[in-house]
């Protein structure tokens, strides 16, 4: 599924995260001390290589909602974006936290002159954040922030099953449709 804000597209697909190699940047739902850990981050650090926590971990701890830019060593991308998502019902705000994971990782592909960038659904692994309570947050955070943008041009969201990819292609209709 596709969407368009301005003249940002935003896809949804149901993918690897760690083969978008049409993406400039990838995102990582990282850790805070942003060393090798399970899921997604896991994945980017195998097919990254070790060089990727060399770098990412010279520059944690980070908090919940920061993000830090590293290079991609042996991943088909130029960046990895690392953010640290919210631990549901223990890191409050958390839809303010989880919402400016995705603002901090724009900002990070703004000063890069980042045109594409594909994210996975943060937080939703072992953070434990409801799968629709974050779509809604993740999704309102990247159509809200893609009117600031000047740089990026391609937003994909890679997600990991059928299940989610229709929870988060639900949620981008309804707010594209209360945008209007």
């Amino acid at each position: 599924m596709m969407k368009r804000i301005n003249e940002i597209a935003i896809e949804l697909v149901m993918g690897d995260l760690t083969d978008q190699p049409d993406c400039t940047a990838i995102v990582n739902a990282a850790n805070a001390e942003l060393v090798r850990g399970g899921g997604v981050d896991g994945a980017i650090h195998r097919a990254a290589g070790p060089e990727l926590e060399r770098e990412s971990s010279a520059l944690g701890p980070i908090s919940p909602g920061d993000a830090v830019i590293t290079g991609a060593y042996e991943l088909p991308n130029r960046y990895v974006i690392h953010c640290l998502g919210p631990v549901y019902g223990r890191d409050e705000p958390e839809d303010e936290l989880l919402a400016n994971c995705y603002r901090n990782a724009f900002m990070l592909a703004e000063d890069r002159h980042i045109e594409t960038i594909a994210f996975p659904a943060i937080s939703t692994g072992v953070f434990g954040y409801p799968m629709e309570e974050a779509a809604v947050v993740a999704l309102g955070a990247i159509i809200q922030t893609a009117r600031e943008l000047n740089n990026v041009k391609l937003i994909r969201m890679v997600l990991h099953s059928r299940s989610a990819l229709r929870v988060h292609e639900d949620a981008l209709e309804c707010l594209c449709e209360e945008d209007k």
